[in-house]
Formats: structure tokens, sequence, C-alpha cells
């Protein structure tokens, strides 16, 4: 048997906030403008997968969505 690969951590917008030192508010506003991190929705909350919020930061050019 080959030994299986931990699955990726799940955050909360909390969590994902604090990583990226961001108001949870700013967070929320790129999810409705589809320009934040990748989320999923669990019954009413939103989850994040901890290796894709990493991606997406490391693919950003120097600088966040805006915040407006």
């Amino acid at each position: 048997m080959s030994p299986e690969a931990e699955p990726s951590p799940i955050w909360d917008a909390d969590q994902v906030a604090a990583y990226l030192k961001v108001p949870k508010a700013t967070l929320y506003g790129w999810r409705t403008k589809k320009s934040g991190p990748p989320a999923r929705r669990v019954g009413r909350h939103l989850r994040y997968k901890a290796d894709e919020v990493i991606e997406w930061f490391d693919k950003l050019d120097g600088q966040l969505p805006d915040d407006d």
C-alpha cells in the first residue's frame, strides 16, 4: 500500500484573514468580486483549503485585490 498524502488543512474565514493580515470584511469583499482565494460553502459557513489560499497568495503580483 502506498502512503496517502495528508489532506490540506481547512481554514475558516478568521484563519484566512489572519494569515493574509486583512480584515475579515475585506476577505468577504474579495469573494463578492470573485477576486479572493477560492472558498467553499459548508452549510452556511465558508471554508478554505490552506494550500489553495497559499497558492492564490503566491500568484499575486505584489498587490492584493482592490479593497473597494
